[in-house]
């Protein structure tokens, strides 16, 4: 049986006593399920769903409750109290998770939301989370594809953009030039491979590779769009913000400018000092459409 601390188990409810249930947790011996932590209608040899951490007084100990981050993961986490050791991490848990100061990037500070690796301390052996993000991500050269999609964790804002953690494995870097839609720290996204570098760094793009058929599309649908418009007028163009173009259209905006360069060389739109209007040659071209 593979018992994993500070990790989700399936184990076999044995008895019941006056604190709650013991739990089989194979070679480990068994483990107390608190009553207040116990579902109402548990039942002497079904099998529960339980996390496993240490308790105040460092005793093995179960719950139902699923914590915000598991011992291999990585999530944002608020900071509840500080002592003369290091801060202490609302989990979801009655026991809050401790980040030690070695740990910590800076001084955590209560009410701070930090995002922290979940681990176990080979010292101690307890559950413990590190700011310090660089020590726990992979060095290996990442088997990427450009285009590829990926999970990407906002880590933090640098000079050059938004670093990112991807498939939880691996740093990555969204480029400020190239970002169009907010990205809080904490938050997962979908990202795309824009290229692995041959230091093995991966730059990150919000969107797939802008290609010609995509583009092509787009423009079909920024034309209907104007065609379906009251005066056939789009208030954005190649200066308007990058968030206001994803607002309405759901693109970056680099394929928003190829799409209109695309409409202006085939004369079905004109270009305005405050954005783009439709021509008479455009309009019959997206009613015959």
């Amino acid at each position: 049986m593979d018992i994993r601390l500070g990790k989700l188990n399936e184990l076999e409810i044995l008895r019941r006593v006056d604190q709650g249930y013991y739990l089989d947790a194979g070679e480990i011996g068994d483990v107390l399920l608190p009553t207040k932590e116990a579902p109402a209608d548990a039942k002497i040899g079904e099998f529960i769903e339980v996390f496993l951490y240490l308790d105040s007084e460092e005793r093995l100990i179960a719950t139902t409750r699923k914590p915000l981050i598991q011992v291999g993961e990585f999530a944002l986490l608020e900071v509840k109290w500080t002592n003369q050791y290091g801060a202490f991490l609302d989990w979801g848990l009655m026991k809050d998770l401790f980040c030690p100061f070695s740990e910590q990037g800076h001084k955590l500070e209560i009410g701070e939301k930090c995002l922290v690796y979940c681990y176990i301390d080979p010292l101690s052996y307890r559950i413990v989370a590190s700011t310090r993000l660089h020590r726990f991500l992979s060095h290996d050269m990442p088997e990427y594809n450009p285009g590829d999609p990926v999970d990407a964790l906002i880590w933090h804002r640098t000079d050059l953009g938004m670093k990112a953690v991807v498939d939880g494995k691996y740093e990555g870097l969204f480029f400020r030039n190239e970002i169009f839609q907010q990205m809080p720290v904490g938050q997962h996204v979908q990202a795309y491979i824009k290229q692995v570098r041959e230091d093995g760094k991966i730059d990150l793009q919000q969107q797939p590779h802008v290609g010609i058929a995509r583009v092509s599309d787009f423009s079909e649908r920024l034309l209907q769009s104007l065609v379906e418009s009251a005066d056939g007028f789009c208030p954005l163009h190649d200066k308007s913000d990058a968030e206001a173009i994803y607002a309405a259209f759901g693109v970056s905006k680099k394929t928003f400018k190829r799409a209109v360069g695309d409409l202006y060389k085939r004369q079905y739109i004109t270009l305005e000092t405050d954005g783009i209007r439709l021509t008479d040659q455009g309009r019959a071209a997206g009613t015959y459409d």
